[in-house]
């Protein structure tokens, strides 16, 4: 769909260099029945490149597109009424075109708003190198906690401060749901202090695609899902309940940064030879969870009470991670590949099955 809107805009333009042609006697066109002044040419010819340049720069993935776009439709427009008995029919295409850059201008302040997110929240870190994690600094934790320390391969390395993941996801937004929806993924996650900014792509059907951002930032968490970056279909916190499951959510995945499970605000109960209770306390905000590992050390399971949704109705179920695969990432071992499942009464829903494609240690914010 993406391509096919590329190419109306594109031969969109070249119709318009008819009007330039003409007002320079470049060939004779019995479509444009009026006479056309080498200043009116002269427009014409800026509102062909200017349809054709949002065409380019969209192929191109330039996150402006939508502006030079939209100032080619007003430019054609005015064209259409000063030649409205020839160009009428143009006001159909110049329509499509204005909707869908207003689409595109919505996305763009969508995505601006998580690199501004994003930005904060690296800035946040310290920008002291921490000395390298020895074995003295993970004595006191449990022992199979210590294992997956050590052959997730943070020993003798300086610890992670942030983390970029890019994930690929299928989804299902309803247990009853029968097939997936694709998507794609990216996060950034810094240790100290505990922050993620998740953002989504969901193809949900041909040409409907639903842009998501979770995040939590100093403590509070909210969830965004906009059909087409304009329609919220879900708009979640910052709340008690948002608050307390993103804290959870920072908690499980801290397998992708493991260095945060030395951090001050993580307290570890040891519950057996492969599992441990991992609790989170920032602020007066506190949340647990069981981790349990293979007898190769590495995470093989999360699972918490975590709030499903928020407000006075909402209750805990049991979510729970299961991890299918490791993969080694800049030295570092973690989760490659898993599911999430809630746990319902009604019966398991696993809504999301996920893939890490790359990890980042200590990145760059994005460019904004």
């Amino acid at each position: 769909m993406k391509v096919l809107f590329m190419i109306i805009l594109i031969i969109h333009g070249l119709i318009h260099l008819l009007g330039f042609l003409k007002a320079f006697l470049l060939a004779e066109l019995n479509e444009i029945t009026n006479p056309v002044s080498k200043s009116l040419g002269l427009l014409w010819l800026l509102t062909s490149l200017s349809l054709v340049s949002a065409g380019t720069m969209l192929f191109l993935k330039n996150p402006i597109w939508w502006l030079i776009a939209i100032i080619g439709v007003l430019l054609s427009q005015i064209l259409i009424i000063v030649f409205w008995n020839d160009c009428l029919y143009g006001t159909i295409p110049n329509i499509l075109i204005l909707i869908v850059s207003l689409f595109g201008l919505a996305h763009f302040n969508f995505e601006k708003k998580i690199n501004e997110e994003v930005a904060y929240t690296l800035a946040k870190v310290s920008k002291e190198v921490p000395p390298p994690i020895s074995a003295k600094d993970i004595s006191t934790l449990p022992e199979p906690v210590q294992k997956w320390l050590t052959v997730a391969g943070v020993l003798e390395k300086v610890p992670i401060q942030s983390v970029y993941i890019k994930q690929n996801y299928l989804i299902k937004l309803k247990p009853e749901q029968k097939d997936w929806y694709q998507t794609s993924a990216e996060q950034y996650a810094t240790v100290n202090p505990p922050s993620f900014v998740w953002r989504a792509e969901m193809e949900m059907m041909p040409a409907i695609t639903a842009f998501g951002r979770d995040k939590f930032i100093e403590g509070k968490g909210e969830m965004v899902f906009k059909l087409l970056s304009i329609i919220p279909v879900a708009n979640d916190g910052p709340n008690p309940q948002i608050n307390e499951a993103a804290l959870q959510r920072f908690l499980g995945e801290m397998v992708w940064y493991p260095s945060a499970a030395i951090s001050e605000y993580v307290t570890w109960k040891d519950t057996g030879p492969q599992t441990a209770i991992a609790t989170m306390n920032l602020d007066g905000l506190s949340g647990s969870g069981i981790f349990t590992f293979g007898e190769n050390g590495h995470v093989r399971s999360f699972s918490a009470l975590r709030y499903r949704g928020s407000g006075s109705e909402a209750k805990r179920c049991e979510w729970a991670v299961n991890i299918t695969a490791t993969k080694e990432f800049d030295g570092v071992k973690v989760p490659a590949k898993g599911e999430v499942t809630w746990r319902l009464e009604s019966g398991d829903w696993t809504w999301a099955k996920f893939e890490i494609l790359d990890c980042e240690f200590n990145p760059k914010p994005p460019d904004s």
